[in-house]
């Protein structure tokens, strides 16, 4: 029945402008967008990185007619997990950006959420190859399942200006990937291109601790990285001390810019004042976004003393969790839209368009050669971790890391401001870390 009969006995005893009002009414009770499930997604994505998120959202919205996803957008990791903490379940996301802890605890030691492989039991990814290989760790369980969606993996890497490095005269226009001889290099661009800026970073822990390790082909705690029996330790030995001693040296020397934990690093190498960054991959996108910069990609560098071959650093960043205590409807809404995110064409554009790792296989394979035209190694970079990882770059589990890290920043803080000396430092670092590591 047509809804003009259904509602025509009503209609034609009224006046007209009141029968097409109850008819708008009408046709608006049982529209699709009236029904729609709303499913809300908190996240902490910097600003660019939130643009594409919003414009893929966006699009999800137009094209669904049952679900309507609404975002939330905090300004620090800290910030939105402690609004999480505090929310009351019945108020909470459905969806919930959360960074990699390290915890061997279930569940990444986060409370109030769901494993995500529960939910796909009840609604499968259709065609969906993961990219990450599941040994790398990274959103998973020790039986190698799903815990989050891991939509902001990323690795840390070596952006450099190509055009700063013309300019010191260096050719090729990169990076070298030892230590000492990318010194040299930072010599030669601070007297010729970058004076106030050779070099700089915002992961000091990263890049001179967890990832020091893991490019180097050694491992970073004890007990297979802490997934062996008992608790595992920090002992920070000569190549560390050694290390950490090249870049205290570095910054008293101006050759790096003492590590910013904040937006400060980045900004500055947007804007062409610093040669060499040392950061995480997400930047990638804003990076490829400014019309000034020229920049490529490199790995971490290395100690040929060490290890012959560098290694691969550790994943880490951040995944969607699914909270508990939604209802079967909500959890079906939940279900559909990271179904979408995971088509190829919306995985390949997340990508190619933030610097986080390939959601899938088939996000990889969809990307052309014309968007690795000019970043350097980064399409290598990134292929290797599909593959099995090596033993001391499969990730690393350590009760109460997020308090270490937070301790690790701090000391080498001090270190490189001259506070300390690097043996004293990780001394220092490694007997604090197994105090916390005992704490409940």
């Amino acid at each position: 029945m047509s809804l003009i009969r259904l509602f025509g006995n009503r209609i034609s005893s009224m006046p007209k402008a009141v029968g097409l009002t109850a008819l708008a009414g009408a046709l608006a009770v049982i529209s699709p967008l009236a029904s729609a499930t709303d499913i809300t997604v908190w996240h902490a994505l910097n600003g660019h990185n939130t643009g594409v998120f919003e414009k893929l959202v966006k699009q999800f919205n137009r094209q669904s007619d049952g679900v309507r996803v609404r975002l939330e957008s905090f300004n620090s990791p800290e910030v939105l997990e402690n609004k999480l903490v505090t929310t009351a379940k019945g108020s909470r996301p459905n969806l919930v950006q959360l960074e990699f802890r390290r915890s061997p605890a279930q569940n990444d030691g986060h409370s109030g959420v769901k494993p995500l492989h529960a939910l796909l039991a009840k609604y499968p990814i259709k065609d969906a190859k993961w990219f990450v290989h599941p040994e790398n760790g990274f959103a998973r369980d020790d039986k190698g399942r799903l815990m989050a969606f891991p939509y902001m993996a990323e690795v840390p890497v070596m952006f450099y200006n190509i055009e700063a490095f013309k300019k010191a005269g260096l050719k090729p226009e990169k990076p070298r990937r030892e230590w000492s001889e990318l010194q040299g290099q930072l010599v030669d661009l601070a007297n010729r291109a970058t004076r106030n800026c050779p070099a700089t970073s915002d992961q000091p822990v990263s890049i001179n601790l967890e990832n020091l390790a893991a490019v180097n082909n050694q491992f970073f705690t004890s007990n297979n990285n802490g997934k062996g029996k008992g608790a595992p330790s920090f002992a920070f030995d000569t190549v560390y001390v050694r290390h950490l001693s090249l870049m205290i040296s570095w910054v008293r020397s101006e050759l790096m810019v003492k590590p910013e934990f904040d937006s400060s690093a980045t900004s500055r190498f947007a804007n062409n004042e610093c040669s060499v960054l040392l950061s995480e991959s997400g930047n990638l996108g804003a990076f490829r976004g400014s019309r000034s910069l020229n920049f490529g990609v490199s790995g971490l560098p290395y100690y040929p003393q060490v290890t012959k071959t560098p290694g691969n650093p550790f994943v880490d960043g951040a995944a969607l969790w699914v909270t508990d205590g939604q209802s079967a409807e909500q959890e079906k809404a939940v279900a559909s839209f990271l179904a979408w995110l995971a088509q190829p064409d919306n995985a390949a554009e997340w990508y190619q368009e933030t610097g986080f790792l390939p959601l899938t296989e088939q996000a990889f394979a969809a990307t052309g050669d014309t968007y690795y035209k000019n970043l350097g190694d980064w399409r290598n970079l990134v292929a290797v971790y599909n593959q099995k990882p090596a033993v001391t770059a499969s990730s690393f589990k350590v009760h109460n890391y997020p308090k270490i890290r937070a301790m690790f920043h701090l000391t080498l803080q001090r270190a490189l401001s001259g506070e300390q000396s690097a043996p004293t430092a990780l001394s220092h670092a490694s007997a604090q870390a197994s105090k916390l590591i005992r704490e409940k």
